[in-house]
């Protein structure tokens, strides 16, 4: 279901030049209709995951996939602003909310061994990553060949996959083996959540990472195209930042069960700065943009399971789908600013450069807010967190 959800959803790149030049838009446009869709993604995942939590997980992603298969139609079929905003922006940020990070992984944390939580949430991040990988190259054959509305069509065929998919989720409730009865109120636990210094952390770090992974899912090809190089080398990148996510979120996944997650995540951030430097240090060639979407690869999605994971170490798995959901919604809100910023600034000024600027001070202030963040069991027994 993460391969689906989330090769479709990194796909959409590729479509801002073909869409934006048929349909007679600005970049912003489309920057503001994906930006909008991680932005409800983000406000409903608290929402989706508190009913995952309750009801269990096969309802909420029936729902979700329903939701993302009517997105995809109506962006396939619509040809004006407001039609894409309501499909692309919100059918489909509902949608994700209902079929990806917070509610799979609150499943999967419920049926997993603390001790192998770590492990397991890193491969199934890492099979996720699998779907950009193939979905992006599969993305941009049939954009040349049949057209951005045919391509459209098709990914929306691929998304009923995710129903039947869903039963398998019947059984991940709240009352297996693995999760302990439930003592806490959501409010008291809500509260308890937000007044935690380690969870605002947390969210201030995440924030940063959504900023990246929209700004640079969603402009990367365009910025490329508008140095000289072909619409294909954007897609080549972007595939290889999939290819290389799979790596880089199983060895997240490993490590986080070895070493301190905190630690892990801030030498992530500092990393993605380096690697963003470099991009713009060196002379733009095909070369130099594969072995940049190399390292953002290994950095991109691996900051997934290790903030998940966090998360299931501070309150346990009780409420995780909801307070993953919150964090999650810190990462939507640094997308719509990532995706809506980076169109913004580049049809003011013919360029991305601030906007990698900006990137890059974020990945500094994201390396610096998870150093101090702890691993300690949450005392639900203290109000101050």
């Amino acid at each position: 279901m993460l391969a689906i959800t989330l090769g479709i959803r990194h796909a959409f790149g590729v479509f801002l030049v073909p869409m934006s030049i048929d349909n007679g838009w600005g970049r912003e446009t489309f920057g503001f209709a994906i930006a909008l869709q991680n932005l409800i993604w983000g406000l409903s995942q608290p929402v989706v995951g508190h009913y995952a939590d309750k009801l269990g997980a096969k309802p909420v992603m029936l729902v979700g996939g329903l939701l993302y298969a009517l997105g995809l139609f109506g962006m396939a079929t619509g040809h004006s602003s407001t039609m894409l905003i309501i499909s692309s922006g919100f059918l489909i940020g509902i949608g994700l909310a209902g079929t990806t990070f917070p509610v799979i992984f609150g499943a999967i944390s419920r049926v997993v061994p603390a001790e192998k939580r770590s492990f397991a949430l890193g491969v199934s991040m890492s099979i996720g990553s699998l779907g950009q990988f193939v979905l992006l190259p599969l993305s941009i054959v049939l954009l040349d060949y049949q057209g951005w509305s045919y391509s459209l069509m098709m990914l929306c065929v691929l998304s009923l996959f995710i129903l039947p998919l869903s039963f398998i989720f019947s059984a991940s409730k709240n009352n297996s083996s693995n999760t302990k009865n439930v003592t806490h109120s959501t409010p008291f636990v809500l509260k308890s959540a937000l007044n935690s210094r380690a969870f605002q952390l947390l969210c201030l770090g995440f924030f940063v990472c959504g900023f990246h992974v929209l700004f640079i899912a969603t402009h990367l090809p365009g910025y490329l195209t508008s140095h000289g190089l072909s619409a294909m080398s954007g897609s080549i990148a972007l595939a290889l930042i999939g290819l290389f996510n799979i790596f880089g979120s199983y060895f997240a996944g490993v490590l986080g069960g070895r070493y301190a997650k905190p630690k892990l995540l801030s030498a992530i951030y500092f990393s993605r700065m380096i690697a963003i430097v470099f991009l713009l240090a060196i002379p733009l060639s095909e070369i130099t943009v594969y072995l940049f979407a190399a390292m953002m690869g290994l950095l991109w999605l691996s900051t997934v399971p290790l903030t998940n994971g966090i998360v299931a170490s501070l309150f346990g798995v009780e409420h995780m789908a909801m307070l993953g959901g919150i964090v999650f919604l810190s990462h939507q809100v640094g997308a719509f600013l990532g995706g809506w910023l980076g169109g913004s600034i580049y049809d003011l000024n013919g360029s991305y450069d601030l906007a990698w600027f900006i990137a890059i001070g974020l990945a500094l202030f994201a390396a610096a807010v998870n150093l101090p963040i702890k691993e300690e069991a949450h005392h639900w027994d203290e109000h101050h967190g």
